[in-house]
Formats: C-alpha cells, sequence, structure tokens
C-alpha cells in the first residue's frame, strides 16, 4: 500500500534516510533529525512531501520529493529527493508502486516532469531506464555549500527574502 506520510511515519522515515545514507556510502554527511524532517513535512507551511509503502504494516519504502518550476514547460515538476525501500521489500514491485504514485501525482497536477538523480554506479539505474526514465547527460548538477555558500550570501550584503 502507498500513502501519503504521517507523522508517527517520521522516526521510521529518518531510518530509511540514514539506511540510503550507508548504501551511498556517505552516512558521515547525514545529519538529518526526527525534528527537523517533522517541521519539513507536518511544519505550517509544508515545503517537501512524501509518499511511504506500507509492507506487513510497516513503513517498507519511502519516496520524499518537492516541487519545482520550469520556466520551459510553464508548469510545476515533482523532484523526488530520496527513493528508498528497505532491503527485505526489494523485488516486489514497491519502488515501482512509489514511483507510480509520484507520477499519478503529476499527472493529476498536470506536472509535466518527475525528475530526480541518481549515483552513476547505483544498479537502480536499469530499473529507471527499464520504466521509460532517461539520463540527462547534458545537464551537469553543482552545488553551493558550506563556507563558498556562506562566502557568497555575504557578498550580497543584508539577507534578502
Amino acid at each position: 500500500m502507498i500513502r501519503p506520510a504521517e507523522p508517527a511515519d517520521v522516526p521510521a522515515l529518518v531510518e530509511m534516510v540514514y539506511e540510503l545514507a550507508d548504501f551511498e556510502r556517505a552516512r558521515d554527511l547525514c545529519h538529518l533529525s526526527e525534528v527537523q524532517l517533522q517541521a519539513a513535512l507536518f511544519g505550517p507551511s509544508p515545503a517537501v512531501f512524501c509518499h511511504v509503502a506500507v509492507v506487513d504494516g510497516a513503513p517498507a519504502g519511502m519516496a520524499l520529493w518537492f516541487l519545482t518550476y520550469s520556466t520551459w514547460e510553464g508548469v510545476h515538476g515533482v523532484y523526488l529527493e530520496d527513493l528508498y525501500v528497505r532491503p527485505a521489500a526489494r523485488g516486489g514491485g514497491t519502488g515501482k508502486a512509489l514511483l507510480a504514485a509520484l507520477a499519478a501525482v503529476c499527472v493529476a497536477h498536470g506536472y509535466r516532469r518527475l525528475e530526480w538523480g541518481v549515483l552513476d554506479w547505483n544498479p537502480a539505474r536499469q530499473f529507471y531506464e527499464h520504466l521509460g526514465a532517461e539520463p540527462k547527460s547534458e545537464w551537469v548538477p553543482y552545488r553551493l555549500s558550506g563556507a563558498p555558500l556562506e562566502a557568497l550570501a555575504a557578498s550580497a550584503g543584508a539577507p534578502t527574502s
């Protein structure tokens, strides 16, 4: 069963984020807390959303996502930040069901894109391509964080909103 996340799911969702960080060999870079995720998903103005796969009454997978906007399309899209299925639930269609739920969100709201990033060594790439997803080789992701982010912000002077 796929459903929107509920506040009671937050501890399991945080556990799954850390399991994903382990899989991606980057646990030391993961700092998410239950308080942070609770606020992001269920605070007064949520900007991130999550669908949960429930197997045998317990969360077995998740799709954490947020809205994007395409100036070229003129409509929103969905960016899938994390897709994770616990090992015991893999191979039974859970990942596909999570992606199908997000595709249904896109279609229902007129969003034209469902996008995500994947590590180049991740074997799930074959699964995604089987579904019809295509890698975007012409786009190179960039990230500004830490000290360089702070330095650039300082060059702006007063904070803007």
